[in-house]
């Protein structure tokens, strides 16, 4: 093992924490270490503590620049809302590139970001997350229905109406009366490891204030409880105007602030708009060994 010196960036969405590092001129840490470097860096208390790790990377096609995201548990994940807004924060105020709307790679295809821009920094982003898919082989769910809109789930005992979707990673939308009084630490990891599941879910309760405007709580996947979840208030929303109990636009009230994502439909299914701001919180430079 050596001694390398890393620098980062500390940064959120809506309190959803991620370390940054920079790989786009060259690899910091090699493909086999960088699960375990990810679970290092995420552990609160003893380290930087995040939700995850962003590597901004080169594109591997025609995308301008390649986003990755590591979840705290050192699994890679396919797609992140608000790690999404900071990397491209990061990737504009950083100078790596400096256009206004950026095509960004991910494992869940390729992201159109819109950027507002004021006094040179990246205030806030407006994010296509393309379409949404029901298809249960697609989300992936392992049940025999083609698609699992509004129906019962048994989990720890309980018979759970919920909507399976993806949006590039897969989630679980559950409507409820009053998302304060669920039972997070429960419900959540075993409907995120419940065998239906094969590569896991993100888990997000709901609760109506309107059909313009909704309160969320999220167990997402490889990280547990969270302030807030982009690709989750995605979900919660094209699930819910689906389901034709929520409007078009609506406002999205996570733990660590708001989201207003607006949905679209054409003859392909639901897509939907993110927008939203992301935060520097801190640059920092650290000593690791690899």
């Amino acid at each position: 093992m050596s001694n390398t010196t890393l620098l980062f960036s500390k940064m959120h969405g809506l309190g959803n924490d991620y370390v940054v590092i920079d790989e786009y001129e060259k690899e910091i840490i090699s493909e086999d270490k960088k699960s375990d470097v990810v679970v290092e860096l995420c552990r609160r208390g003893f380290s930087v503590g995040a939700d995850g790790v962003i590597f901004v990377s080169p594109s591997t096609g025609e995308a301008d620049i390649r986003f990755r995201i590591f979840n705290a548990d050192g699994s890679e994940a396919e797609m992140c809302g608000n790690g999404i807004r900071c990397f491209s924060k990061f990737v504009y105020d950083n100078g790596i590139i400096r256009n206004e709307k950026i095509n960004v790679e991910t494992m869940a295809g390729i992201k159109v970001v819109n950027l507002t821009v004021e006094n040179g920094k990246v205030s806030s982003c407006r994010v296509d997350m393309g379409k949404a898919t029901f298809k249960t082989e697609e989300v992936p769910m392992d049940v025999s229905d083609d698609e699992f809109v509004d129906h019962f789930l048994k989990v720890e005992g309980e018979s759970l109406k919920m909507t399976a979707l993806s949006v590039g990673n897969p989630h679980a939308v559950i409507f409820v009366e009053d998302a304060s009084q669920v039972d997070l630490d429960k419900f959540g990891p075993a409907i995120e490891n419940h065998p239906a599941f094969p590569q896991r879910t993100n888990v997000h309760f709901v609760e109506m204030v309107s059909p313009k405007e909704i309160i969320v709580v999220t167990w997402e996947r490889g990280a547990g409880p969270t302030l807030a979840c982009g690709t989750g208030a995605t979900s919660c929303v094209i699930a819910g105007n689906k389901l034709e109990k929520l409007d078009e636009s609506v406002l999205v009230h996570l733990p660590g602030g708001e989201l207003q994502i607006d949905v679209y439909q054409d003859e392909t299914g639901l897509g939907a708009f993110m927008e939203g701001d992301s935060v520097l919180a801190f640059d920092g430079i650290m000593v690791i060994d690899l």
